[in-house]
């Protein structure tokens, strides 16, 4: 039987931006506002719950660094395959991605049964953080399964256009996080009071669950691709390397955030404990405009693999064009909202005089490099839908390790925690250089070549 064309390759290109990213944004936004949720009620307990969150957030956010980039190596020559007519190879892309989807998740079981109390202890030696926090790692990365088989599913759904059924699956996760944070955290409806390890037994389950949904909905409404044990458990060797070749540049990349998120821990611990809440509640409230815009990126990414699958040149570009307007659309109203309203925010999360007096020019400072990140997220889609990962990694490294480390720690140095948030702008100027001149090598080597 013959394949109708998808509608990557036919739709209008702004109604297919907004068919395509909007799930993904309203997914996400879902997504961002659990993450906030969780941790209102978490501090709700006390600052130091709240802290004990954050000092294990890059763990966790390495977790969704192999995960995610582990998704954007699939949907990448999944969605080329499709692009070239190649509907089998689209088919092993998916099989192999689900192997690759259970090791990671063994990998992380075996860091959470080992190593989750010696990574806490690097940052913290309160004894109350470090059990809080100890325990919360430990739940997340063992029962890790559900966030690493939610994401791939996430992304198949995602490489075949099917972002509705994709928003459904995440919507899903959230939503039951949602309802059973307050219950386990505070004992509510006969459970058991869990305080911060009630968190994270909601986080696990609400995962657990949008990995069912998604297992479901590819399974009976994705007519894209077709699940085979055979093809799962004895993968080719070049379909791996290719999941890979795109994939490593994004771990890497996304992994960069949690030695980030480490090392502006560590250098903030030099301040207080205070200061390191402040960036865990920086981090969730910034997450709001930055789901949005990585909502938007993962409805681009597919559209942009299929049409460089299909050579068609004046569809990626008017697609860019359009984003671009999008996202700085989105960050610029993120600026404003963090100079307008910081005390309100902050006292979501139940903040304290010493955590205002921080907190206020913190976020006032750190929005500014918003408008600017909206950029470099927009030229990095291109990045990854052409399976030029590594330029994503050049620009995330020079930002985060190369700038945003070295440039915080010299300004603490003057004693002034304020100082510290000026190196966030800073980094973002650097950022947009790199991606600029990598952008324009792109669309000079590629783009421009094509019919």
């Amino acid at each position: 039987m013959e394949r109708s064309e998808n509608k990557m390759g036919v739709m209008p290109v702004k109604s297919l931006i907004i068919s395509m990213a909007l799930p993904m944004m309203v997914s996400m936004m879902v997504q961002a506002l659990y993450n906030v949720v969780d941790s209102i009620f978490v501090a709700r307990l006390s600052e130091q719950a709240l802290t004990a969150v954050t000092v294990a957030f890059p763990m966790q956010n390495l977790m969704i660094a192999v995960g995610s980039g582990t998704g954007v190596g699939i949907n990448a020559l999944l969605s080329r395959s499709l692009g070239e007519k190649r509907f089998d190879r689209a088919n092993e892309a998916a099989n192999t991605g689900l192997l690759l989807t259970f090791f990671n998740h063994i990998l992380f079981l075996l860091i959470g049964v080992f190593f989750a109390g010696a990574f806490i202890r690097t940052q913290t030696s309160n004894a109350m953080i470090l059990r809080d926090a100890t325990s919360y790692l430990r739940i997340v990365t063992c029962c890790s399964a559900g966030i690493f088989f939610q994401l791939t599913f996430e992304r198949l759904l995602q490489s075949t256009g099917q972002t509705l059924y994709s928003m459904i699956s995440q919507m899903t996760g959230a939503i039951v996080n949602i309802i059973l944070d307050p219950i386990m955290i505070f004992g509510l409806l006969g459970f058991p009071k869990l305080g911060v390890a009630g968190a994270a037994y909601a986080t696990v389950i609400g995962q657990i669950a949008a990995s069912l949904v998604g297992l479901y909905l590819n399974s009976k409404k994705n007519v894209e691709i077709t699940f085979s044990l055979k093809q799962m458990i004895a993968p080719k060797a070049d379909i791996v390397k290719e999941i890979y070749f795109v994939a490593v540049p994004s771990i890497a990349m996304i992994s960069i955030g949690s030695i980030m998120t480490y090392a502006m821990n560590m250098i903030l611990k030099a301040f207080s404990e205070t200061a390191i809440a402040v960036f865990g509640v920086y981090f969730r409230l910034q997450s709001f405009f930055f789901m949005l815009v990585f909502g938007l990126n993962n409805g681009l990414i597919p559209v942009l693999s299929y049409n460089y699958g299909a050579r068609n040149r004046s569809r990626i570009e008017e697609a860019l064009r359009f984003s671009m307007k999008l996202a700085l659309g989105i960050m610029i109203a993120g600026t404003v909202i963090l100079h307008l309203f910081p005390r309100q925010l902050l006292g979501f999360f139940n903040a304290s005089a010493d955590m205002e007096t921080i907190g206020v020019p913190a976020l006032r400072i750190i929005s500014l490099s918003f408008p600017i990140a909206a950029v470099c997220i927009v030229m990095g889609s291109i990045f990854q839908a052409f399976s030029k990962s590594y330029y994503s990694l050049i620009v995330s490294a020079g930002r985060q390790l190369f700038a945003l480390v070295p440039i915080a720690y010299l300004l603490s140095l003057a004693g002034d925690v304020r100082l510290v948030w000026i190196a966030f702008p800073i980094a973002e100027l650097i950022s947009l250089v790199l991606s600029v001149v990598l952008f324009r090598k792109l669309y000079r080597d590629v783009v421009a070549r094509m019919d």
